[in-house]
């Protein structure tokens, strides 16, 4: 029999038995062990002979995992995982494509929200007041006449634009590649043939912007794109759009993001991610009217697990196949 291949499951929070079960099932050959702590100094000499991981924010260095040749993260993006030096000797996945359901659902919830204007509503509910201009203050912007543009079309923004379309919205897109059809990895069932109105290139990000009412973050975080969205941009946007941001706050100049949102040349901004997490207690964004907050909690879903083990699976039977693995970090890229 071929030598055992010993895999390390590190998380911050339990992993229910089943899913660990599933895990041992793909091949005699895994030997799982899973390891529950807060930080990588809270796991003592466990490294030795490891040749894969499963972590979800923390990766050693290669003195510490000599044998490791392949890190699957916990979560789709991998801007904390790439200065490990230890990536010279392994390979990277990530569980992309996983997040598309509840992210999808996330900015249309925001899309409504904005549009049926219930910022507004939730501010009138809070004095106890009945407006007597009402049907000026809580007239909607109806998304079936409206465009949303997605920064970043991958399985999430194929998603965003297949829920999108269902309310008769135009849908724009940028992508890195735009000759490129992979949409990357999908769950089963989820369409990714979803096709934008028009499709451009991040050299005319600008001209996209002045097209949408929403405009939808969901670009990695590499040195390309940080503060992708800054004042010329926001600049760019149409008066009364709206940025959704559910990606990395380092995408957008905060500072510059704030300072159009007090002028009124957004309509608003829903945020799910920041430039510091979490984010200060002193923010101006916690008080601007125009703007929902929430705490980076746009990815969760009680099926994370279930989907993240799901793939880590697969890629596991892959792994013991030889075969090529799913969701590969291209580390020039960053994603």
């Amino acid at each position: 029999m071929p030598d055992p291949i010993s895999v390390l499951v590190f998380t911050q929070t339990p992993i229910s038995e089943p899913l660990i079960k599933r895990l041992r099932a793909v091949s005699p050959r895994l030997r799982v062990e899973v390891r529950v702590a807060p930080s990588l100094d809270e796991l003592g000499d466990v490294w030795r002979g490891v040749e894969v991981l499963y972590t979800s924010w923390f990766a050693p260095t290669p003195q510490m995992a000599p044998d490791l040749r392949w890190v699957q993260g916990q979560f789709a993006g991998v801007d904390h995982f790439l200065g490990n030096p230890v990536l010279q000797q392994a390979v990277l996945t990530t569980t992309s494509g996983i997040h598309a359901p509840n992210l999808g659902e996330y900015v249309l919830m925001m899309m409504l929200a904005f549009g049926h204007r219930l910022p507004r509503l939730l501010q009138y509910q809070q004095k106890s007041e009945w407006p007597q201009d009402r049907y000026r203050l809580f007239a909607p912007a109806e998304l079936c006449d409206c465009t949303v543009g997605i920064v970043g079309y991958g399985s999430i923004g194929r998603q965003v634009a297949r829920l999108a379309r269902a309310f008769g919205m135009r849908v724009l897109a940028t992508k890195r590649n735009i000759a490129g059809a992979d949409a990357g990895w999908h769950l089963p069932g989820l369409s990714v043939a979803e096709q934008p109105d028009r499709l451009y290139p991040p050299a005319e990000l600008k001209a996209m912007l002045a097209e949408c009412d929403y405009v939808v973050l969901l670009a990695p975080l590499t040195p390309e794109t940080e503060k992708m969205i800054g004042a010329a941009e926001l600049a760019a946007m149409k008066p009364g759009a709206v940025l959704i941001n559910v990606a990395r706050g380092g995408l957008v100049d905060e500072p510059a993001l704030i300072e159009a949102l007090r002028a009124g040349t957004l309509g608003g901004a829903a945020l799910d991610v920041f430039t510091r997490e979490p984010l200060p207690a002193d923010s101006p964004l916690w008080t601007l009217p125009n703007v929902v907050l929430s705490p980076h909690v746009g990815g969760i879903t009680p099926h994370y697990d279930e989907r993240a083990l799901g793939l880590f699976a697969e890629n596991l039977r892959r792994y013991v196949a030889g075969e090529p693995l799913l969701n590969v970090v291209d580390l020039k890229k960053g994603y």
